[in-house]
């Protein structure tokens, strides 16, 4: 590109420089030679006047005298009655500016000549000066032709290597601009889809972290049912065990649901009224054999039969979180305690253990913050899991820890469609 800018421009120089130094040459060319033969004239018409003056005065006219009034490299010729003719400097041989014949009032004729060779060096360093003026046009052409194709080419370069950055998958902005108007609204466009690239792959590396994070308690319980399966010869725990199992897997299919559903928007909730106490007994009876297993308890207590509006798959997965978060960190008994307060329905989730650390309580709920060697995202999923439903989760107390989950009891009004009339 640099190399056809300054081709081009270097070409359309050349043809200006052609048409108007052509030009140029042919005028000033004709203008000297029309001045030379004027001074020739004026030469020739003075002489003319000298020589009248001083045979009016009856003063002697001769070489001598007129040899001091000829410019140099001129030849001039003084004609006078009954007189011979006066030459005066060199007779130039070749071709010579002739003036017209000056004729005095006593009958003198005075012709001058002048070498055409003092014209075609006077054309000749005129050339000269045309020629460098061109071909100073030319390298200053030149020079503004690379530093124009440089600015141009340059930004051109930069949104290449910014294209072929997101084309590897680096999507970081690198919000450069050119001064060039249609090169910096390029550079808005990509700097735009740098963005855009940034958020999907930043949703797409969260999915698959919450993924991991929220399949892995279902997984794992599941796979304890199946170990029960197949350690019990007893066709009725079997049939038990494998009804829980399969109704572990109906969760586990609506994790994945609620996964695909948050990835594409969100605030895309399925809020229903259900049964609280239905989904925290879920979960103390799943819970209860890895409490067990780590010789700890987990109870519920509280207010009962409790309605709350949401997802139930989502809300046990937030229960799921905090009653798995109080096993990798907490201690002693965990308890489920449920409550009014205004117009919702809290679950608190606590335990005995040293709480929360102070240097961690403001930042709890943020991704990758975790007081032990976990992925540190269970909590950040939990709460955005109960915000997409209405509800909030909080840490209302650091030492012993107690999350709360507030949950709406009123279901939300159905928006009206606009161009449906109300009814009234």
């Amino acid at each position: 590109m640099r190399r056809r800018l300054i081709q081009s421009t270097l070409a359309v120089v050349l043809v200006v420089i052609a048409v108007f130094g052509i030009s140029l040459v042919i005028v000033e060319t004709r203008t000297i030679s029309s001045s030379a033969q004027e001074r020739v004239d004026l030469e020739a018409l003075r002489l003319a006047s000298i020589v009248d003056s001083r045979l009016l005065s009856s003063e002697e006219v001769t070489e001598d005298i007129l040899r001091g009034q000829v410019t140099q490299d001129r030849y001039a010729v003084v004609r006078m009655p009954g007189q011979r003719p006066i030459e005066v400097g060199d007779r130039p041989t070749g071709e010579v500016i002739r003036s017209k014949a000056a004729r005095g009032d006593q009958g003198e004729t005075v012709v001058v000549e002048e070498p055409r060779s003092t014209v075609t060096e006077e054309v000749g360093r005129t050339l000269l000066i045309i020629a460098l003026v061109a071909l100073l046009a030319v390298i200053a052409a030149v020079l503004l032709a690379i530093r124009q194709a440089n600015r141009l080419a340059s930004p051109l370069t930069d949104l290449a290597e910014t294209a072929e950055r997101l084309g590897s998958g680096d999507p970081r902005p690198r919000h450069k601009r050119y001064g060039v108007p249609e090169l910096d609204r390029v550079a808005d466009v990509l700097d735009a889809s740098a963005e855009r690239i940034g958020r999907m792959l930043t949703a797409e590396r969260r999915l698959a972290a919450d993924a991991s994070h929220q399949l892995r308690t279902p997984l794992t319980a599941l796979s304890m049912r199946l170990e029960e399966i197949t350690l019990t010869d007893d066709l009725d725990t079997v049939k038990e065990e494998a009804n829980v199992a399969l109704t572990q897997v109906e969760r586990l299919t609506d994790v994945v649901e609620r996964l695909l559903t948050n990835s594409r928007d969100p605030r895309n909730g399925s809020a229903v009224t259900f049964d609280l106490d239905e989904v925290i007994q879920q979960q103390i009876a799943e819970w209860r054999p890895a409490y067990r297993s780590a010789g700890r308890a987990i109870v519920s207590s509280g207010k009962r039969h409790l309605h709350a509006v949401g997802t139930p798959g989502a809300v046990a997965q937030v229960l799921a979180a905090l009653i798995e978060n109080s096993l990798m960190h907490g201690g002693g008994t965990v308890a489920l305690r449920t409550r009014v307060t205004g117009n919702q329905a809290v679950v608190e989730v606590t335990d005995e253990g040293p709480g929360v650390p102070a240097d961690l309580g403001a930042r709890i709920f943020e991704r990758t913050i975790s007081g032990r060697n976990s992925t540190g995202i269970g909590l950040a999923v939990a709460r955005d899991l109960a915000e997409a439903d209405g509800g909030r989760l909080e840490l209302l107390q650091t030492s012993p820890a107690v999350f709360g989950l507030f949950l709406s009891r009123t279901p939300p009004a159905k928006k009206q469609p606009e161009d449906e009339p109300t009814v009234r």
